[in-house]
């Protein structure tokens, strides 16, 4: 028979956004673990929240490129349709005249 024991199960604190932010500026201003220490956090969290600002500063990055990126592609793409259609129209003209 399987015993099952109920545990007081410690809530996982969450903290918005802001605080993270706010936290990891002190922890740019005074260093990680100070900033742990007065903020009763332990410094393997400051270091993750600033691993993942990072990542998402460079995602963002990485997104502006790819933003700009498609606008060049899709200029390109029209001033090509429209050399495409001059073309056409072109051929067409020199067809009608060797008739």
């Amino acid at each position: 028979m399987i015993k099952t024991e109920k545990r007081d199960a410690v809530a996982r604190k969450r903290y918005s956004p802001e605080y993270k932010s706010e936290a990891l500026a002190l922890a740019e201003r005074i260093g990680v673990s100070a900033a742990a220490r007065e903020l009763g956090l332990h410094d393997s969290q400051l270091y993750a929240w600033r691993t993942k600002a990072r990542l998402e500063r460079d995602r963002s990055a990485v997104e502006r490129e790819l933003a700009a990126e498609n606008v060049r592609l899709k200029r390109q793409l029209s001033e090509q349709a429209e050399e495409l259609a001059i073309a056409k129209k072109a051929a067409a003209y020199f067809a009608k005249s060797l008739k």
